[in-house]
């Protein structure tokens, strides 16, 4: 129950991919991590750890093995730090003739009626002045402060038939009576001791905390498993892994849910840039950095849909997942994921060595899935790589469903794989051991 109850924590202070990012770099730091500038030189060395952060939302950190040599290789995990949500407008403060209202846009594809009739709060980024310098807060205001509410069904008696709602009216919240001239933005200044704020970067968030539920305690609901799940098994593997020959990289990419395209999303040279500096300053060659990454894995970490227990024919009736049956393998052949055979069959041959259960998805035919970010990082650095997930029900929900045994699942999956690295025979044939 540790670990579990270790992310279940992790999930309660991680609001917002800010939030996400600032608690895991507390925790490397914790562990003894150096915290690099990408603004300065990269002073790397064989048997040290270190982690680098970008916008504040997405962060690699890396450990090189005290043996490496000019024949190493990359042992990549990546998931993503953001979650679909609604995000407050520059001038999000908006007033009726009563109500204080908030003035907020979505960000990702929720799904929008489990974000109403239930406490929500606010955290992100806050940029104000100081010094002349703009510095940075991420804050988490951690209370029942909005609500976004339901229409009564007496005013709408098509409710329950299906409704399509209106972002620009029905999905935004309200946080006070206007009595006494309280507002948001006093609230959040308290955050920077009254300093000038100049931007932020907000956004609601569910404020239910997670909980362990259901029979025998077999499942996790929480907001943000997609994809603080993969986030947190994936850091704790990586912490725990030994790997004295390779370096071990674990990379957690913002922007997932709205395509990856931006300065730290799947989508930039964040990644790449990064193993070419990490390749520079141990003093390798152009040359031994191709090679490492033709010897180079990745794990592409982003939860899976299990089967709903209500509507089980919307899944591939041959390739479908439950939870707390273990690590599931995402296949697509558009390539939306990018498992293939070859690099299903290692991690397939690896979990089995290592008795770790696993099992296989892919969409029905006829329906169009999600994709993740392990193409796009590829299309920037090409190496193998596989897609893979744990099984979830609700998926963008405000409040998602896991189960619990999946975390260990995962969790020893990342140990085992940082503490593996790709071997070749002389025909070039491979294998993760």
């Amino acid at each position: 129950m540790s670990i579990v109850n270790e992310m279940m924590d992790f999930l309660s202070m991680s609001p917002t991919a800010f939030n996400a990012v600032d608690n895991i770099k507390n925790i490397l730091i914790k562990e003894g991590y150096t915290l690099l500038s990408k603004h300065e030189d990269f002073n790397v060395e064989k048997g040290k750890k270190y982690f680098v952060i970008c916008n504040n939302t997405s962060l690699i950190a890396f450990k090189v093995g005290k043996n490496i040599n000019e024949n190493y290789g990359f042992n990549i995990a990546s998931s993503h730090s953001d979650s679909p949500c609604f995000k407050l407008k520059p001038n999000y403060e908006s007033k009726t003739d009563i109500y204080n209202k908030i003035n907020v846009e979505p960000y990702g594809g929720m799904i929008c009626s489990t974000w109403l009739d239930r406490p929500l709060s606010i955290a992100g980024r806050v940029l104000y002045e100081d010094d002349g310098f703009v510095k940075t807060k991420i804050v988490n205001l951690d209370r029942d402060l909005l609500m976004i509410p339901n229409m009564c069904i007496h005013f709408n008696r098509d409710i329950n038939s299906g409704h399509q709602y209106k972002m620009d009216s029905e999905m935004q919240a309200f946080i006070s009576q206007n009595i006494d001239g309280a507002t948001l933005s006093k609230l959040i200044s308290k955050e920077v001791d009254g300093k000038k704020i100049l931007r932020s970067d907000l956004y609601l968030c569910n404020h239910q905390k997670p909980v362990i539920w259901g029979l025998n305690n077999e499942y996790i609901s929480s907001p943000r498993l997609d994809d603080l799940e993969c986030v947190f098994t994936s850091l704790k593997g990586f912490i725990d892994g030994e790997n004295d020959s390779n370096v071990s990289v674990l990379a957690i990419f913002d922007n997932e849910e709205v395509g990856s395209s931006s300065r730290q999303g799947a989508d930039s040279n964040f990644l790449k840039s990064t193993l070419k500096r990490i390749n520079s300053s141990l003093g390798f060659s152009k040359e031994n950095y191709y090679k490492a990454l033709a010897s180079s894995f990745m794990i592409s970490a982003d939860n899976a849909h299990a089967v709903h227990p209500n509507n089980p024919g919307i899944t591939d009736p041959n390739n479908h997942v439950y939870m707390n049956k273990g690590i599931v393998i995402k296949f697509n052949a558009s390539q939306t994921y990018t498992s293939d055979g070859i690099t299903a069959s290692i991690l397939e041959q690896f979990l089995l060595k290592n008795n770790i259960p696993y099992q296989f998805f892919t969409n029905r035919s006829d329906i169009r899935g999600g994709s993740t970010l392990g193409n796009i990082a590829n299309s920037h650095v090409s190496v193998f790589t596989v897609d893979i997930g744990l099984g979830q029900l609700a998926m963008h929900s405000s409040y998602e469903t896991a189960g619990k045994e999946d975390v260990t699942h995962a969790y020893n999956l990342f140990k085992k794989f940082y503490s593996s690295k790709l071997a070749f025979d002389n025909e070039g044939n491979v294998t993760l051991k």
